[in-house]
């Protein structure tokens, strides 16, 4: 992708976000945010039930290159292309890269803000799930 694609497929993405607005039911609602540059993201997640992703969307507020990504990032979700494997496996090169480096290289804190913060709410949610189940498996008649 030349550099006035990757510029127009940011500027869709924050024009025309994918995945925003509050998701009712979600079992984690995470904040995020870059307090130097007053980016913010809440990443809302509802899970499957056995670790995995069932729905993912987000709010926020900020630059064009945060907005941008968490919509990419809600828009890979969804369209099943990350997984949850996929999502804790990445890191913020990943994630550049998928924005196009050359634009977003200055700004990598703005560039991988959704992808911490949905990774965090991942773990989050996990933990959860986790403690959900041994409670159940410590109630008379709730193990095998």
């Amino acid at each position: 992708m030349d550099r006035q694609m990757q510029i127009e497929f940011l500027s869709d993405h924050y024009r025309n976000p994918r995945g925003r607005g509050p998701l009712p039911g979600a079992d984690v609602v995470l904040p995020g945010g870059n307090p130097g540059c007053g980016d913010v993201v809440t990443i809302y997640l509802k899970g499957d039930g056995q670790g995995g992703i069932d729905q993912v969307q987000f709010e926020g507020e900020g630059c064009t290159i945060s907005q941008a990504a968490a919509s990419v990032l809600m828009e890979l979700v969804a369209a099943g292309q990350l997984d949850a494997e996929s999502i804790l496996a990445m890191d913020g090169t990943d994630m550049m890269d998928i924005l196009g480096r050359e634009l977003v290289a200055s700004r990598p804190k703005c560039a991988t803000l959704a992808l911490g913060t949905l990774k965090t709410a991942l773990r989050q949610y996990r933990r959860k799930l986790a403690l959900e189940r041994a409670s159940q498996e410590d109630r008379p008649g709730g193990g095998l």
